[in-house]
This record gives structure tokens, C-alpha cells and sequence, in this order.
């Protein structure tokens, strides 16, 4: 898969996507990882990308210019262009599923109060918000995409399985709670289900845990 940023702030990607996980599946050519400065694509000299929006409103707006013209050079038939964004639809589990699947994927990242509409209409082809909240800009959101993402790559998680046993998973709920050694520490044991060696008692304990877990932290999705 090929992920490509579009960014001020590249340091901001780079650096994680390089880290762990997601610097081995680059090593193994699971993955691509490209950063494109926004900054290149400035106008003058002083390289401006952002400015005040019409109508008035407080903050700045990254102009069309730059991102039009850094969309013509590595937007490909087969990439989906997704804008980071707060006004976008809430980024799951199941949505981190389908753009795995994707060859080619371009994050534009915003900045500031966000970027000019004509860039979303023209080359957008889905919003994606990261949660109810806002960060200070869209290359933090374009980080946890891109690591959601990848990690559902065949090949990139040790165990494939792990992506389908997890929280989100086929189930939809929470994952149990999970022991190691030791047995016992300060007095606190590991259940004696999970200590027992049947496997099938066990599993259907896991399941009635991941429920109770899920009920209590996250009832809306039981």
C-alpha cells in the first residue's frame, strides 16, 4: 500500500511512521510512506499557504493553490484522497478496515481553521474526523489513520489473528482483560479460569468478559 501526506508539519509523520510496527512494514515493503511538504507548493517568496477567510471568522485558511497544485502531481486513478478534518465522519474501527484495502491512499492534513472548500470539493472523496475534539493540526489525525491502517496489512501484525481477536474486532466488543506471569503479584491473583488449561471454558470466558468490559466502558456498543 502506498500512503502518501500532504502536510506542513512533516516531521510531524515522518518520524512516527518510521517507529516500530510501522517502520518494519515499510522495511518489508508492506508499505510506503510518503511526506509531501505543503510548504513547497508556497506562493512567493516568503512561501504563504494560508489566509484570512471571506466573509470574515476568526483564524486562517489554507489557500487552494498549494493543494491543487500538490494534487496534480500525485494524485493516481486508483488513490482515494481523504481530508482530515473535525467535521468529518467519526473514524472506526470497520472504516480503518475498508481503507486497508486500498492500493493507494492520499491524507491532506489541515491546519489552522482548515482548508479551502474548493479543495474538498474538487478532490476529496471522503471527510474523516478522528474524534470529537480538535488538535492543533490534521498530521497528528493523518499518524493515527495511517497506523490504524497499516497494522491491518497481512503480513504487518506478527499474528494475523491479533486484528481480528481485538477490541473493534469481529465481535464488535471490547477485548477481555488480558494476564502474564506472574501468577500472583502483591497479592493479586490471575483469574483461575484462565490458569485451568481448557481452552473451550476459557474462550467462552473471554467472551463473557469482553461483554461485561463492554457494558461498563462502552455500552453503546452492545
Amino acid at each position: 500500500m502506498l500512503l502518501e501526506v500532504i502536510t506542513l508539519f512533516p516531521e510531524l509523520i515522518s518520524v512516527p511512521m518510521r517507529t516500530s510496527m510501522m517502520g518494519r512494514a515499510q522495511d518489508k515493503a508492506l508499505a510506503e510512506v510518503r511526506v509531501h511538504d505543503l510548504r513547497e507548493k508556497g506562493l512567493g517568496k516568503h512561501r504563504q499557504v494560508d489566509d484570512t477567510p471571506y466573509g470574515g471568522g476568526q483564524g486562517m485558511l489554507l489557500r487552494p493553490e498549494p493543494l491543487f497544485e500538490m494534487l496534480d502531481e500525485i494524485d493516481k486513478p486508483a488513490a482515494r484522497i481523504v481530508y482530515l478534518t473535525p467535521g468529518g465522519k467519526r473514524f472506526d474501527q470497520a472504516t480503518a478496515q475498508r481503507l486497508a484495502k486500498e492500493e493507494h491512499l492520499i491524507l491532506i492534513s489541515g491546519h489552522y481553521e482548515g482548508i479551502d472548500h474548493r479543495v474538498v470539493e474538487h478532490w476529496v472523496d471522503e471527510e474523516i474526523s478522528i474524534g470529537d475534539y480538535v488538535l492543533t493540526n490534521g498530521a497528528i489525525a493523518a499518524v493515527v489513520v495511517m497506523d490504524a491502517v497499516v497494522r491491518l496489512i497481512p503480513g504487518v501484525l506478527g499474528d494475523d489473528l491479533s486484528a481480528v481477536e481485538e477490541s473493534f474486532g469481529t465481535s464488535g466488543l471490547l477485548e477481555a482483560p488480558h494476564y502474564t506471569k506472574p501468577a500472583e503479584y502483591r497479592g493479586l491473583r490471575v483469574p483461575d479460569m484462565l490458569l485451568s488449561g481448557h481452552h473451550g471454558n476459557i474462550a467462552k470466558w473471554r467472551a463473557e468478559q469482553a461483554l461485561e468490559r463492554t457494558r461498563k466502558n462502552r455500552p453503546d456498543l452492545v
